[in-house]
């Protein structure tokens, strides 16, 4: 058990040791967020009927990260949908009150960022309580068909999101845990 401890440890190790610094990190994210949006304005403007096409790939890399993320299974789902559902909802009140929207031509464009950031912010914690959200639909029932959902959800509905979402790996590869090219972790 001692040597299961010490593998554990020096493997922990050697990744603190292979991770890039900080600033790296962020800057290369910030860099992908900048190229991400500097893609979706050249397409909103040259190629507008691209958008569909361009937006589907977006949400698949999206939801491939919080699949990963959160564990790859029913939560993970749950999560992912809720947050996109709760996003689409407060994007259609924004336009339908006009109220934020107006903001950015009135010069103020902060504001309405700082609104739009607190309200995603809202609905990520809104997502993280979904299970919650089931349960209250119908106190019995909500109850019932949660518990089919965690029965029913690796039978049937994992393998095809898997295959949609990760193509011809046979499965996600876990964060953190290299895999050699068999797919198989050392």
């Amino acid at each position: 058990m001692a040597t299961d401890r010490e593998e554990r440890k020096a493997r922990r190790k050697q990744k603190r040791r292979d991770r890039k610094p900080l600033g790296q990190r962020i800057g290369k994210q910030v860099g992908d967020h900048a190229r991400a949006i500097g893609e979706l304005s050249d397409v909103i403007v040259n190629r507008p009927g691209a958008l569909p096409g361009k937006a589907h790939g977006w949400f698949r890399q999206w939801f491939a990260k919080v699949w990963r993320v959160r564990g790859g299974g029913l939560y993970a789902f749950g999560f992912a949908i809720s947050f996109a559902i709760y996003e689409i909802r407060m994007l259609i009140d924004d336009f339908s009150e006009g109220s934020d929207f107006g903001a950015l031509f009135d010069g103020h464009i902060i504001g309405f960022i700082v609104d739009f950031f607190i309200d995603s912010l809202m609905n990520t914690v809104q997502a993280f309580m979904w299970p919650l959200e089931v349960l209250e639909i119908a106190p019995p029932f909500g109850a019932i068909a949660l518990g089919l959902a965690f029965i029913a959800f690796p039978r049937l509905l994992k393998k095809p999101i898997e295959g949609w979402l990760f193509g011809n790996e046979t499965e996600p590869q876990p964060r953190g845990e290299p895999q050699d090219k068999e797919g198989k972790t050392p």
